[in-house]
């Protein structure tokens, strides 16, 4: 039995429906895979909010989220030729990964390390090509810089802290709660700022007295004014998330959205070319026209996974017929890692 999730219209964790549905039939260069999980992003929820730009403009509702899955070839269409049934793959989606099953285009495929699970795998795609784009394209690290790294035990912020230690750079992660502490270090942060123990930037100015030569943050209006203060001359301030003007209990606040959007910052070019400091921001959904840079990078993170120099994520399952409490989970700010979906058959 083939399901997937559809969200009808957005709408509170509710609209996440589960139905069967039929495969179509493949293209020439096609696949079909039975997909054994799919990585959960905080994107996800946003899509599920009705406030995801790319969904609206790239796809429209009905939608079923997810940008990434790991599986297995089943099926193979008529001019394929690297793919051959049985084998293991990593799949982009750019939507569709809440599935038991999908096709897709080779060109969208990568063969899975043999060193990582299904889910291990399917956690990779979305965080690590944001945190390679933003690293190696964006800012272009130096041995001997120092980064301050907002949510550093989620998803990106786990990534960005391990390509951070890998091009040689002193890592400062901020966490919200001490239970994200060990998770953080494992990933090879340098020193931790725990947000609920600390004033975050008095400890950050003791830290790194001269600024940070890139922050990286998802925050959103409640840390971005005052990460732009804190860069060192030449910093870059890289933006891919507003989590802070976004609800824990899957609700909007339309006034409250309406106020943080007026408070959000606006950088003033004069300024910045005074300060010699760069704003810089990412979101890889609108990117699908670079997809031969985008596929570089991948390739270039799976072969640091499989010989072990980058690490995988702790990963937390949910069943995808429970994608709304998995949701939930993830916009409640205590997941460390990454949350992934395992279709079950009946």
């Amino acid at each position: 039995m083939m399901q997937k999730i559809i969200i009808e219209k957005p709408g509170h964790y509710d609209v996440l429906k589960l139905v069967e549905f039929q495969i179509p039939a493949l293209l020439v260069n096609q696949v079909l895979i039975k997909v054994h999980a799919a990585g959960l992003n905080y994107a996800d929820g946003i899509i599920r909010m009705g406030l995801y730009e790319s969904a609206k403009r790239l796809h429209g509702y009905p939608i079923t989220p997810g940008f990434e899955i790991a599986g297995e070839v089943i099926g193979t269409g008529s001019e394929v030729r690297d793919y051959r049934i049985g084998d293991n793959v990593i799949g982009v989606t750019l939507f569709g990964g809440y599935t038991s099953h999908i096709v897709l285009d080779t060109s969208r495929l990568f063969r899975k390390p043999e060193n990582l699970s299904y889910q291990q795998a399917a956690a990779i795609p979305t965080v690590f090509l944001t945190a390679w784009f933003m690293v190696h394209l964006q800012v272009n690290p130096r041995a001997g810089d120092t980064w301050l790294v907002h949510s550093a035990a989620g998803g990106v912020g786990s990534a960005l802290v391990q390509l951070g230690k890998l091009a040689g750079v002193r890592v400062i992660g901020v966490i919200g709660s001490a239970h994200k502490r060990d998770a953080c270090m494992a990933m090879g942060a340098d020193e931790i700022i725990i947000k609920s123990d600390t004033d975050l930037w008095q400890t950050a100015e003791r830290l790194a007295p001269k600024g940070f030569d890139a922050i990286f943050d998802a925050n959103g209006v409640s840390t971005l004014g005052e990460s732009y203060r804190h860069l060192a001359p030449m910093g870059k301030l890289c933006i891919y998330g507003f989590a802070s003007m976004l609800p824990n209990n899957g609700r909007l606040n339309w006034l409250k959205l309406a106020w943080d959007w007026l408070r959000t910052p606006r950088f003033n070019p004069l300024k910045m070319t005074q300060e010699n400091r760069s704003v810089l921001a990412a979101n890889l959904s609108f990117l699908s026209e670079h997809a031969s840079m985008l596929r570089e990078g991948m390739l270039w993170l799976l072969e640091h996974f499989s010989d072990g120099r980058l690490k995988p994520l702790p990963v937390e399952i949910f069943d995808l017929a429970d994608a709304g409490k998995a949701q939930a989970r993830i916009e409640s700010g205590n997941t460390v890692g990454k949350i992934v979906l395992v279709p079950h058959e009946k």
